[in-house]
């Protein structure tokens, strides 16, 4: 397994002083549990959205790496809390709180704790794409442009 050390700075007094730091749930987990940074508990009810801080900041350095934030399973099958834009983006240059939006599609409220584990974060490779402008392919595939979610079947 690849290992990356990336610089991590607390920027909530409360992670580290009864929440626990993010950390990796079991050896073959591929993703770092963070936590809601909170003082007291909050409601989200059904159909808001609410931003939750993580409590932290990273410093990833290098631009060929990106943080990628990401739901947590159970929340969002048994809870139908999922993050309020799907995924998330943490650029190597970005050095602020990672801020977690939570989006409760359920119809009940549900209720983040303090210290509750909200959402998963991905280190993963980047790499830069330059698009290059031109009138043809320099190949054709076998679906071509068989049309958006069309590939061939009936």
């Amino acid at each position: 397994m690849n290992s990356v050390n990336i610089e991590t700075k607390i920027v909530n007094p409360l992670m580290g002083e009864g929440i626990p730091l993010p950390s990796y749930a079991t050896d073959g987990s591929a993703a770092i549990d963070l936590r809601a940074c909170l003082k007291e508990q909050i409601g989200i009810q059904p159909g808001q959205s609410v931003l939750v801080g993580s409590g932290i900041a990273i410093n990833i350095k290098d631009s060929n790496i990106v943080g990628i934030i990401v739901p947590r399973s159970g929340l969002g099958i048994k809870k139908g809390i999922v993050l309020a834009n799907t995924i998330g983006v943490i650029d190597s240059d970005y050095q602020g709180e990672i801020k977690i939006g939570l989006y409760n599609r359920s119809q009940s409220q549900y209720t983040v704790k303090p210290g509750e584990r909200i959402c998963q974060m991905l280190f993963m490779p980047v790499i830069n794409a330059t698009l290059k402008l031109v009138q043809e392919f320099s190949n054709t595939t076998y679906r071509g442009s068989g049309g958006f979610g069309h590939t061939g079947r009936d």
